[in-house]
């Protein structure tokens, strides 16, 4: 697992200014020189965005154009406010500030507080469930543990989105959001929660932005001092923005333009937080004169995994993809993607793990490996899959590596080795850095091999194992390199949250994955009900998922595996089909038009070509109904039927029983239950329809385009009271 672009691990600082520009494209070089008035990038997954901008601000200082004091550059996350502060350290900037939105707001409001209300800022509280289920007790709402979750999650985006109370049913109706409990009991839940706050003297994550917001705008002597110090901005991932953060941004530019955005509308996929590409596809008429740089060149991923990933984006629909960009690879071609179908989900981690052990026994490193899924709850079935394969990993989404007790008291024991390592018995075997930091972290619970199975105990080991690699790699670079050069390159990462790489399998949500990158990717769980996932209902709603998966598939470097599991359970009904996500993508498949903005499997797919040449039409635009009474039909087997269970059949008993028998013999053939060819319900309506033709056949609810073109000349031979051809034993 690394960022978005390859480097040593150590490099040396560049020489001179025109040094920093070395090694970059033409449109990177274009970016990291565009250094005065507002600048927009577009960048690609893959295509290096952060090496384009964190050099721009590096030649910027180091051309003395820019004073690193002067510069805020702002992302989302800590991890990737680290990571940009660690390259900046090592382009010979390190005096520029990175922050997370939260983070520089944070600062200066603790700064101004007491000149602007007051005493000392209220207290922080790191989460806000408590407080939520307090609110809801006072109201005497009860509200379940994943409620209290959602319900938290309306307050905090009613928060970046600048709602009151007051105006949260008319924005959420506006909007088109749905409210996880009535729009007037959350209201109610957001004012007391509101109100507790006060009375408690506590603050949240988002107040730190609100109450940023309202010093800046209402003391215009303290918003100058800010500007003063702050002269040039740099946002990335600015397709993320929520309304809050893009009014704090504004408060912090004034009147000046020094401003330079980076994102990428296909990869929005945090949406549901009330983050809107909105202000990324809005900078050009905005700011007129803007800059505006294109970055397509794919340095991440094989021809074959751009392929699909830009696949994906053709069949977008919305302002998003109107303005997405096709990338092309500029790596050597690599395999092809592969697809497999499992029959339940523990078969699909069984077969993944399986692919991963031969994997790494062919020597990609376990760390260059990562299983993707859609959501968190997805990643146990995959530990015990892994654990009992004897693969290590690490799951992403916990805490920061270096706030981990383990890691903490590592350094600990690296330090006082470093200041009494003469005196340490454990030290007189070691003859150099990496044996003497094994010595050390074996009183600390590192071993050799790791311990068995999953949990706690694992997690341990991979976080003492990923500094036992560190120092090997810090040795390889710097050589002659002591212990104490070691504790005080952990000492620098450590401020600047740049944690080491873990030598494990990744399991990580694909939202999780977003900004990262590894040799092989495992999408699993790319079902429908998963991948568009069940409670994506709208237009915007399905889009969405589609670009997270397009985010997941932007991921892989070389190797990508996608696959997905017929059902759930061992002997579950296996009625579940892969994503339409990958119709005409993956083979075998077809495209399709836009289905419905429901989120199940039902919807509209026009212009089908079946192996006949004729043309199959589904739609689902009317509702089903009775053809012998006419009553809407809401059960799907009488929808297969296209007749109520009680109303009378006229089936030709003969037909079905052949059909019966035919079905018999293409199970036995592919080794399948006989319902998967087709099922009993669907060889009623066959039997009772009697097609003659192709498009008859086709229009039958059960009959899909995969099992039309297998089984279709057969079921039509028999319907005419013919020997079937004999066809079907393959795909």
């Amino acid at each position: 697992m690394t960022a978005a672009t390859h480097s040593t691990l150590f490099p040396q600082a560049p020489d001179t200014a025109d040094a920093v520009l070395d090694g970059l494209d033409p449109e990177q070089r274009e970016v990291a020189t565009a250094l005065h008035g507002p600048v927009c990038v577009l960048a690609g997954a893959g295509t290096g965005k952060t090496r384009a901008i964190t050099h721009r601000i590096a030649y910027g200082v180091r051309a003395g154009i820019l004073q690193p004091s002067s510069v805020l550059a702002v992302t989302f996350t800590n991890r990737a406010a680290g990571e940009m502060r660690g390259r900046l350290r090592q382009l010979g900037a390190g005096g520029v500030q990175a922050r997370t939105f939260h983070s520089a707001a944070l600062r200066q409001l603790q700064y101004f507080w007491p000149k602007a209300v007051g005493g000392g800022l209220p207290r922080l509280i790191d989460r806000k469930i408590q407080l939520v289920a307090d609110a809801a007790s006072a109201c005497r709402i009860r509200l379940d543990r994943g409620e209290l979750r959602d319900v938290t999650a309306e307050i905090e985006w009613s928060k970046v989105t600048q709602t009151v109370p007051a105006d949260y049913a008319a924005a959420a109706a506006k909007t088109g959001r749905v409210s996880p409990r009535d729009p007037a009991e959350i209201a109610q839940l957001y004012a007391t929660y509101e109100d507790l706050k006060r009375d408690r003297a506590v603050i949240d994550f988002e107040d730190v932005l609100l109450l940023t917001v309202a010093i800046l705008q209402d003391r215009h002597d303290i918003a100058e001092q800010v500007r003063s110090q702050y002269q040039h901005f740099v946002v990335d991932e600015y397709q993320d923005v929520s309304p809050l953060q893009q009014r704090l941004l504004e408060l912090w530019l004034g009147e000046r333009d020094s401003l330079c955005v980076v994102g990428d509308a296909s990869q929005t996929i945090y949406s549901f937080t009330g983050a809107t590409p909105d202000h990324l596809l809005d900078f050009r008429t905005r700011h007129p004169g803007a800059t505006v740089v294109k970055l397509v060149r794919d340095y991440r991923s094989s021809p074959q995994v751009v392929r699909l990933a830009n696949g994906l984006l053709s069949q977008a629909r919305g302002r998003a993809a109107d303005h997405r960009l096709e990338l092309i690879s500029q790596r050597a071609p690599g395999p092809e993607p592969v697809y497999a179908e499992y029959t339940d989900e523990p078969a699909e981690a069984e077969g993944a793990a399986r692919r991963i052990r031969d994997l790494v026994a062919s020597g990609i490193p376990a760390g260059e490996i990562a299983i993707l899924f859609r959501t968190n709850s997805q990643s146990e079935i995959y530990e015990q899959a892994l654990a009992d394969a004897g693969v290590p990993y690490q799951l992403r989404g916990a805490e920061r590596f270096f706030d981990r007790p383990e890691v903490r008291k590592a350094g600990a024991a690296l330090r006082a080795a470093a200041r009494f390592g003469a005196n340490d018995s454990l030290l007189d075997d070691a003859v150099d850095l990496p044996s003497q930091v094994r010595a050390v972290l074996s009183g600390e619970g590192w071993t050799s091999q790791p311990p068995a199975g999953s949990g706690a105990v694992r997690e341990r080991w991979e976080s003492l194992a990923a500094l036992v690699h560190l120092a090997q790699d810090f040795a390889a670079a710097k050589h002659g390199a002591t212990l104490g050069d070691l504790v005080a390159e952990l000492d620098e990462r450590a401020s600047a949250q740049h944690a080491p790489t873990v030598q494990g399998v990744t399991l990580a949500s694909l939202h999780s994955a977003k900004g990262l990158e590894w040799d092989v990717v495992f999408l699993v769980g790319v079902a429908e009900g998963m991948m568009p996932i069940t409670y994506a209902k709208t237009d915007e709603q399905i889009e969405e998922e589609r670009r997270l998966l397009y985010v997941g598939v932007t991921r892989a470097r070389e190797h990508l595996l996608v696959s997905w599991a017929l059902s759930r359970s061992p002997g579950g009904r296996p009625n579940r089909r892969p994503s339409r996500f990958l119709d005409g993508l993956r083979p075998g498949s077809v495209a399709t038009a836009d289905r419905s903005a429901g989120g199940g499997p039902g919807g509209i797919e026009r212009g089908i070509g079946s192996s006949g040449g004729a043309v199959v039409r589904r739609t689902s635009r009317t509702p089903a109904r009775c053809r012998v009474c006419g009553r809407t039909l809401t059960d799907a087997g009488e929808m297969k039927l296209m007749r109520c269970e009680d109303c009378p059949s006229d089936m030709d008993e003969g037909l079905y029983e052949r059909l019966r028998e035919w079905r018999a013999v293409q199970a036995q053939r592919s080794g399948q239950p006989a319902f998967c060819v087709f099922t009993d319900k669907t060889l009623m309506a066959i039997a009772e329809a009697a097609p003659d033709d192709e498009g008859e056949l086709a229009r039958i609810p059960g009959v899909g385009v995969r099992k039309f073109n297998r089984f279709g000349a057969d079921v039509l031979a028999i319907c005419a009271g013919q020997e079937p051809a004999g066809g079907g034993e393959g795909d």
